[in-house]
């Protein structure tokens, strides 16, 4: 885990991170702890009001204080993305709402709108306040502003190149953030006004009706363009991935390495977050014989759901960074069972069932770690001990015996292929 030195009384107010932070996405409150389980340092939240993400599973303040005490029994932070665009409508509320987020120990706020960074400094001086990527911040003179703002840490926009973060670094003391993996979004920084356009959903304040990745035909002189049976044009980027430049974003001095995705499923996030885990402590362990391990960029696939690029690191992305019809899934495993407990006199696992599985498909169990193993799965049996042909009803209690031990929230997945 990330070591902190933290000043006494201030929850917020740190020194300079030794090691860079983890920080993984957690949409619900499951999650959270599967993040924080599988290696995260800290994750990232939505509460009920003021964020961009309305259709995740947000949190209610009881639930935070839940998060909170499960991610301080692994030394992790939970943040809250409080990071709209507010309009006049939105700001009563904003400082009560932000006294509760003090009282249940969430460590920080990512926001935006300056109203809200200037509450949150008046009523909870607990709190950080992290500048949400929301204000495209992609210079050092910005930077320094925000600093002197008193905030400790900016998110950097998407669109930061690695060059500028080096001078950001060499210029201005101060924490940056700088996302590494995750979907891109086509506007700067998430700044779209095509959902209001065409949806009258407010993608600044937590409506994103994803627009830029529907289907459209293409039409010139008020004819179509597309052949006929062609597949339809779409504006989706490739998602980011930054796993083979790990050492050159650490050497450049990023504090906080954020993984995109409150809306990804548990697999994913424990997925990525596991992968990014062992690289981040494989490089500290021994930066000189540092190598990446091909393992760790297979788990990144198996989790992945668009092909992968390194966004806008080394030069704005060109016509092939995007995705203009249908791929194909990276890797052919789909996400099928928790484990949520394991006798080990009978090396049997009672796994949740996630997606239907039957005898005789190959599974792979993983953990925490790096923790893997593959086996065709043999006979099934339900909570009762009845046998199963096939475990099909969502969330059902199987037993499975397996070939290897396992632990409570490893995950199954199957092969679909």
């Amino acid at each position: 885990m990330t070591l902190l030195q933290q000043s006494p009384g201030l929850r917020g107010q740190r020194q300079r991170l030794v090691k860079p932070e983890l920080l993984a996405p957690a949409g619900s409150l499951e999650k959270l702890k599967f993040a924080v389980h599988y290696g995260a340092d800290a994750v990232y939240i939505g509460g009920q009001k003021y964020g961009l993400r309305s259709n995740a599973d947000n949190f209610s303040i009881e639930q935070m204080r839940e998060g909170v005490e499960f991610a301080s029994r692994y030394g992790a932070k939970v943040f809250v993305a409080t990071n709209i665009f507010a309009h006049q409508e939105d700001l009563p509320g904003i400082a009560d709402y932000l006294r509760e987020l003090d009282s249940a120990g969430i460590a920080a706020i990512i926001t935006a709108d300056p109203a809200i960074v200037e509450t949150a400094q008046k009523v909870a001086p607990r709190l950080e306040v992290h500048l949400s990527t929301q204000q495209s911040t992609m210079n050092w003179q910005a930077v320094q502003f925000w600093k002197e703002e008193g905030l400790p840490r900016v998110v950097l926009a998407r669109e930061t190149t690695m060059d500028e973060i080096r001078e950001m670094k060499s210029r201005v003391d101060i924490e940056l953030e700088v996302f590494i993996h995750g979907a891109m979004c086509s506007s700067v920084s998430g700044r779209c006004v095509l959902s209001n356009h065409f949806t009258d959903r407010d993608s600044n304040r937590g409506g994103c009706c994803q627009s830029c990745r529907w289907k459209y035909d293409l039409h010139a002189d008020n004819r179509s363009v597309a052949d006929p049976g062609q597949n339809l044009f779409t504006m989706s980027s490739k998602d980011l991935c930054m796993i083979h430049h790990l050492p050159e974003l650490i050497q450049a001095g990023v504090d906080s390495f954020k993984i995109e995705g409150r809306m990804k499923s548990v697999h994913y996030v424990a997925s990525v977050v596991n992968a990014y885990r062992q690289a981040i402590d494989a490089y500290f362990e021994d930066p000189e014989g540092y190598l990446l391990r091909p393992e760790w960029v297979e788990e990144i696939g198996k989790a992945a759901n668009r092909p992968l690029n390194t966004g806008f690191f080394y030069g704005t992305p060109g016509a092939t960074e995007h995705i203009y019809e249908p791929e194909e899934k990276p890797a052919p495993y789909d996400f099928a069972a928790v484990v949520t407990d394991y006798d080990e006199s009978a090396g049997i696992a009672t796994v949740q069932q996630r997606s239907p599985f039957r005898p005789g498909m190959e599974v792979e169990f993983i953990g925490p770690g790096g923790r893997c193993f593959k086996q065709t799965l043999g006979d099934l049996t339900d909570a009762q001990g009845q046998p199963l042909s096939v475990a099909r009803h969502p969330l059902q209690t199987v037993k499975i015996h397996t070939v290897q031990p396992v632990s409570p929230l490893d995950l199954m997945r199957k092969r679909t292929d």
